[in-house]
């Protein structure tokens, strides 16, 4: 999303386990704490650099959905979603550490996923795509014919709420507009 508008950048891997702890943290919590988390450890190797860096959470009914291990929990992820309203939570942490910068938010949008068939279900699992998505889609490829309506911020499912993110990059002087 960055890219598509004209913005350079670097993507760098944190390395933060995104299963560790959780608990009984609250899923926008969790979300907050991961992206924090991702900021302050590419910051500690770039201490002069900008860093962004986001999570995103998929709870149903207090439950998270993270990404799907394999092909059987990507279908009961997707079966437990259909028909219902979930919430996804982007967390996303703004950190310049010569700067002292540390900025973190949580956006939440609902999304409702249409009643979906198991055949459904399996052809979309079958695309591979699920696998690399929390709650087990995507809305932005395949994964869009699952969604009947959004609440909320659309690039928030997408991963990053953009709206967000721009008006803390120019907040911070980081872009400006041409």
């Amino acid at each position: 999303m960055l890219e598509s508008m004209g913005m350079d950048f670097r993507v760098v891997a944190s390395g933060v386990n995104e299963s560790m702890g959780g608990g009984h943290e609250t899923p926008d919590a969790l979300a907050g704490r991961w992206a924090l988390a991702k900021a302050r450890r590419v910051a500690g190797e770039l201490p002069g650099a900008w860093v962004l860096a986001a999570d995103t959470v998929v709870a149903l009914e207090g439950h998270v959905f993270g990404k799907p291990r394999d092909e059987t929990e990507a279908i009961s992820m997707l079966r437990a979603l259909s028909g219902k309203t979930h919430r996804v939570f982007s967390g996303m942490a703004l950190v310049h550490l010569e700067q002292g910068v540390c900025r973190e938010a949580v956006v939440c949008t609902s999304v409702t996923f249409r009643i979906l068939s198991l055949d459904e279900i399996r052809a979309y699992v079958r695309t591979g795509e699920p696998f690399d998505k929390a709650g087990a889609y995507g809305i932005q490829g395949l994964g869009a014919f699952l969604v009947q309506s959004i609440e909320g911020s659309y690039t928030n499912v997408v991963g990053l709420p953009l709206g967000e993110t721009l008006d803390w990059l120019l907040e911070h002087a980081i872009i400006k507009p041409r």
